[in-house]
């Protein structure tokens, strides 16, 4: 008897405790899904939900980290019609393979591309390729962004909306340099997108990609934004957002937005061999140039007219630089707005119209989003003195011009063109910071050094035993050395170093 009262003693106890914890579990809201952060701001408070409705004293989370993980349905859902899949096709020539034109082999996709490519026959035929990218609508008349590469040289271009109309589409204008297209669609009312403020975005952020990854259409990815102002060496404007929001090919055009359904960029380059590593043009840039390519059919961009270079350790001690920001002028090219407003070779330019210039890669991005004929203001270092210029930009296309011409002509003082080694091609070469070392891509035709064995191609290491390093010290070196002195020159030539000496 003792022992039954003792049983139902605990089995009591233990009921009681479970009914406890059912009432502190409900009192302290545990079970209650986490708030979505969705469009609202650090701190501000969402409307309330159904169930705060019905239940007038459930506790309303604010938005925020603490306040749980986005929800993207409801942003999914908002923004998807608006973000189209583009498919293009290009004919493209090829001489067929006599092995399938002379018998009768059995077709094979593997082997018929295998001896089209190596065994080249006569005549030409054509055969479509077709490639698939994504783009979004930016207003209801049908203009779409999305990325040069995506459509560039097509025969045909087609649009789905929505999955479920398909549109013709017509190039409006593209942009090789960043990589951005638009093209348009014939329609009315059609489903379009806001485009945000990238700079406003910051490292750690949330943002969601659709596009069509593989064909499959409207694919959503989330993710943070990883980095900002990314060089990747596609071009030279390079300024990508990264991000871990899954990339892959056919997103390439596709939109990247923040959580308040906003188009922040513009993706558009993948790591292959990465996960997580997924790059984006800002929607700023894109914004500075949309206008352009629906007006013009293209960008046309101002142009400074110098070369530049990033600033090393080295560098930094020898120009007497207190650290090494800036760009560093290896090159004023003649007859450029540069010449013009004064700028010189070796002038580190430390802001650029009141923006500092912490890197070399970000002055060449602010020039070309200026327009032509502004007058800008330059703070550059010179000598360890700081300068203040003011230069009127020209315009890029006139100064690709003159940019050729000047490279076609040879230093008058030695009668050498010299270039910048890239830290690529020094590794390849097995040279070093301390080897220093100048390309030399032209040598005047007649000239002293072409007499003396000077070719184009040579790396040029030493001027009479003062290494170069750079295009601004060969032309210091250079201009130091009197006519009828003798230059001594010391070449390395593929695997061989050797001197070579001549009179000015």
């Amino acid at each position: 008897m003792r022992k039954r009262s003792l049983l139902m003693g605990v089995v009591g106890v233990g009921l009681m405790g479970v009914v406890i914890g059912i009432v502190l579990t409900a009192r302290m809201d545990w079970t209650k899904p986490a708030t979505a952060i969705n469009s609202y701001k650090e701190g501000e408070v969402p409307p309330a939900s159904p169930s705060a409705v019905t239940t007038p004293t459930a506790p309303v989370q604010p938005a925020g980290f603490f306040g749980g993980l986005p929800a993207f349905s409801d942003l999914a859902a908002k923004v998807s019609p608006a973000v189209v899949n583009i498919s293009t096709t290009k004919n493209a020539k090829r001489r067929p393979s006599p092995f399938r034109r002379n018998n009768n082999m059995p077709r094979d996709p593997f082997f018929d591309d295998f001896f089209e490519h190596f065994f080249d026959g006569p005549g030409v035929i054509e055969r479509p390729q077709k490639s698939l990218g994504s783009g979004f609508i930016i207003n209801g008349d049908g203009y779409i962004i999305t990325n040069n590469h995506v459509i560039e040289e097509a025969d045909e271009i087609q649009v789905l909306v929505d999955g479920k109309q398909k549109y013709d589409a017509k190039i409006v204008g593209s942009d090789p340099k960043t990589d951005l297209a638009v093209i348009k669609i014939s329609g009315t009312n059609l489903p379009s997108i806001s485009l945000g403020d990238s700079e406003k975005m910051r490292v750690g952020d949330w943002v969601m990609a659709v596009g069509n990854p593989f064909g499959l259409d409207h694919t959503v990815t989330a993710g943070i934004i990883s980095a900002k102002g990314r060089v990747i060496g596609a071009g030279p404007y390079d300024d990508f957002i990264q991000t871990d929001a899954s990339i892959n090919p056919g997103n390439s055009g596709g939109p990247l937005f923040n959580l308040q359904g906003e188009v922040i960029g513009v993706n558009t380059a993948i790591v292959a061999a990465g996960q997580g590593i997924g790059f984006a043009i800002p929607i700023n840039m894109a914004k500075d140039l949309i206008p352009q390519l629906i007006s013009k059919g293209k960008v046309t961009r101002a142009w400074l007219g110098v070369g530049i270079q990033d600033i090393t350790p080295e560098l930094a001690k020898s120009f007497n630089l207190p650290d090494e920001k800036g760009a560093l002028i290896s090159n004023v090219f003649p007859n450029s707005p540069a010449e013009k407003g004064g700028l010189k070779s070796g002038d580190v330019i430390r802001s650029y119209d009141g923006k500092p210039i912490a890197e070399s890669h970000e002055l060449p991005t602010l020039v070309a989003r200026e327009p032509v004929g502004k007058v800008v203001s330059m703070t550059a270092l010179r000598d360890g003195k700081q300068v203040t210029l003011q230069v009127t930009l020209g315009e890029m296309e006139k100064g690709e011009k003159v940019a050729e011409e000047s490279a076609k002509t040879p230093s008058a003082e030695l009668g050498l063109t010299c270039r910048d080694l890239t830290p690529e091609e020094m590794t390849e070469m097995g040279l070093n910071k301390a080897d220093g070392g100048v390309a030399i891509v032209n040598v005047e035709a007649g000239g002293p050094a072409e007499m003396a064995g000077v070719q184009r191609g040579d790396i040029l290491l030493q001027i009479n035993g003062a290494k170069m390093t750079n295009v601004a010290e060969y032309l210091a070196a250079s201009k130091k050395i009197q006519k009828g002195q003798v230059v001594r020159l010391l070449l390395k030539r593929e695997n061989a170093t050797l001197y070579l000496a001549f009179t000015k």
